[in-house]
């Protein structure tokens, strides 16, 4: 899973005024618009309710079942200062991993008073830039009472009841993500079922989307970027579907990179620290970094959102369509005044190979 060296960031940068990142979701989950890419890399400007138009029945769509949790915490230091705290990761009952935000690094033992008070957690180490916390109680019941919905840095504004449902696929299930599959945000159950009937099957995996997939790469030559790792979970079922979808003859369709990302990395577990369980299902931490010249296993089409300039995300659509095509596309895009980011709008990708 080497990266070319010759790759560079300037490769995956372009310029976005400002005005085309979505502060707020679309009026209705399927109310976006479409950005088609085919093989050959043509472009079609589409809604977001003629997605069956490009599908064929016996398609498989696999999506990620992650749930954003309530990462976000403001407070206090025993010592006075104030703290912000976004959970990363959920490690145990009482205990995560998280992001602090001080005028100065809480040091070990450190208590830190939170959601005025109603709250308590203590510092009990590091690992690298993440503080490892211990709650007084359930991190998830604390988080789903006390914490905000963890919105985008770039969406300048206060989370609301309705971001606590908009940024949330319909699906969601396991708890897990600080941050929202949001290639799944498009979807409400009135186009799953029609889908359905219209004969496009539907599989799960689960990735616990972290706070690094905002992250711009901040070298150079992207052959030196180390990635960030995420919790996947790839059930057995739906490696049955993908295989019998693939023997059918028909695609199999991902639902946001970060599905591409659980499935990728289930299909080479023995290169993404993924451990097989006896009955089939795959999970693991992932590192996997996907680039130009990577060669999927699995994926034959994306269903994805536009991603920020420099991000791991964007290397990996134009893994699967090429460099020159995604620019081209984005610049499309760009032109046509398309939405862009978490509530912006679609894309359905065709892999060029």
């Amino acid at each position: 899973m080497s990266v070319d060296p010759s790759l560079h960031i300037r490769d995956f940068d372009y310029h976005l005024p400002p005005e085309l990142i979505a502060q707020s979701p679309a009026a209705t989950r399927d109310g976006s618009r479409l950005l088609h890419v085919n093989r050959q890399g043509e472009l079609q400007d589409l809604q977001f309710t003629q997605l069956k138009t490009l599908l064929q029945p016996g398609d498989l769509l696999v999506f990620n079942n992650t749930k954003v949790i309530k990462a976000r915490l403001t407070g206090q230091k025993s010592t006075g200062g104030k703290v912000e705290v976004l959970i990363e990761r959920v490690t145990g009952a009482n205990t995560a991993l998280a992001h602090l935000r001080a005028s100065k690094s809480p040091k070990a033992n450190t208590v830190l008073h939170l959601a005025k008070g109603a709250l308590h957690a203590t510092v009990t180490g590091r690992q690298d830039a993440l503080f490892e916390l211990h709650f007084e109680g359930n991190v998830l019941d604390l988080l789903e009472q006390y914490g905000a919905t963890p919105l985008p840095p770039y969406i300048d504004v206060t989370p609301t009841a309705e971001d606590d449902v908009r940024y949330q696929t319909v699906y969601a299930k396991e708890p897990g993500a600080v941050a929202a599959p949001t290639a799944g945000l498009h979807f409400d159950e009135k186009t799953l079922d029609q889908l359905a009937e219209f004969g496009v099957d539907t599989a799960f995996v689960t990735l616990h989307v972290g706070a690094g997939t905002f992250q711009p790469v901040r070298v150079e030559h992207i052959s030196e970027h180390e990635m960030h790792a995420e919790r996947y979970s790839v059930p057995s079922e739906t490696l049955k579907k993908i295989a019998a979808t693939r023997a059918a003859g028909k695609r199999v369709i991902a639902v946001g990179t970060t599905s591409v990302r659980a499935l990728e990395s289930a299909a080479q577990p023995e290169l993404s620290n993924g451990h097989v369980h006896a009955d089939g299902c795959i999970e693991g931490d992932t590192t996997l970094f996907i680039t130009p010249g990577y060669r999927f296993h699995w994926i034959d089409a994306l269903v994805t959102n536009f991603h920020l300039p420099q991000s791991t995300l964007l290397m990996l659509v134009s893994a699967l369509s090429s460099i020159d095509t995604i620019q081209h596309a984005y610049q499309h895009a760009i032109q046509q005044r398309y939405r862009f980011f978490s509530y912006g709008d679609a894309m359905f990708i065709e892999a060029a190979h």
